[in-house]
């Protein structure tokens, strides 16, 4: 294969990219390398994989179609797509809702129109969010529920992206499975993302903030267990025009105070807790079935929480040290 992977400096898209290159396929890797956070870490991810045969990357903007249209003159021999590239984070959806309007709608749009003119183009597999499942209370979240009730902004932009997705399917005949990413973690992750700045809160001693409420729980999933679920679903090819959607969770909702037990357990030190009231973006808790993803490839996840949190820490200690030594 040859996959256009698009966010391919993000915590996902990193380590997707590593695990196809270090499978033999080629790897188109686009990114803008915005400042959402820090570049530094993007930068250091990227690097790690431009040392790999069979790894090309283009710095740009996704929902530039001359920037999306140069990438793929240069590569008309694309097979495949992992598109993973857009504005990430709940809360500041609320902050800057245009910046989620031009890379998570506009910018699959421009995707979506370009790549339908790969003559070899084979599947599309794209990243949505358990955020889509808004204000639901039912759990698990299943695919049938109705996604109708958006918490956030953001889940908004990806709801659309679903949507999208569906059009260009029924138009065009492109195969695409949208997969629900349930909270990943782990190793190269995301500094603003709830477990790394509790981390980094433990390890310096200074306050988290922690959100009232004993029923605060995330579907708290590992990392090597997302990119082998989307690895899972790129290869199990759907019919032409076909649009399908999956959760891609670990079916274990974990309280956010077992994180931080977790958390201090692996670092050796005690939290320090500030208590606030839940934001009216944040749900109360994610739980995910994984039913039909594992009934139509056999995926399911692997990597318990005590284990994840135990590799994160590893991981963590070493690259801040790295930082601070640099």
């Amino acid at each position: 294969m040859k996959v256009f992977v698009t966010g391919v400096a993000g915590f996902v898209g990193y380590h997707v990219a590593g695990q196809l290159l270090a499978g033999g396929h080629q790897v188109v890797g686009l990114d803008s390398l915005n400042d959402y956070y820090s570049v530094r870490l993007k930068t250091d991810r990227l690097a790690r994989l431009t040392t790999e045969a069979g790894f090309s990357f283009h710095k740009g903007d996704l929902s530039c179609r001359t920037t999306v249209d140069g990438v793929l003159q240069a590569h008309p021999d694309i097979t495949h797509v992992v598109h993973l590239a857009a504005q990430a984070g709940v809360r500041h959806s609320l902050a800057d809702p245009c910046a989620y309007i031009t890379a998570n709608i506009t910018g699959h749009v421009v995707l979506l129109e370009a790549v339908r003119h790969l003559e070899g183009l084979r599947h599309i597999v794209y990243a949505s969010s358990s955020s889509v499942y808004g204000l639901n209370e039912v759990m698990p979240f299943r695919e049938s529920d109705a996604v109708d009730r958006p918490g956030s902004f953001y889940a908004v932009t990806k709801r659309a992206g679903e949507l999208t997705a569906h059009a260009y399917a029924h138009l065009y005949g492109l195969r695409q499975t949208g997969l629900r990413f349930f909270t990943a973690y782990g190793p190269w992750g995301r500094p603003d993302m709830a477990y790394y700045t509790f981390a980094r809160s433990i390890m310096n001693g200074t306050p988290l903030t922690l959100y009232a409420g004993a029923g605060l729980a995330r579907d708290f999933t590992y990392i090597d267990d997302i990119v082998s679920g989307v690895l899972a679903a790129l290869g199990n090819e759907p019919e032409p025009g076909d649009s399908r959607i999956f959760n891609l969770g670990c079916d274990a909702p974990t309280p956010v105070r077992r994180l931080v037990s977790l958390l201090e357990e692996a670092l050796g030190r005690k939290a320090l807790i500030e208590e606030r009231n839940r934001p009216l973006s944040d749900v109360e808790a994610t739980w995910s079935s994984h039913e039909a993803i594992t009934d139509l490839t056999g995926w399911r996840p692997e990597v318990p929480i005590e284990e994840g949190i135990g590799r994160f820490v590893a991981w963590f200690r070493a690259y801040e040290a790295g930082l601070a030594d640099s």
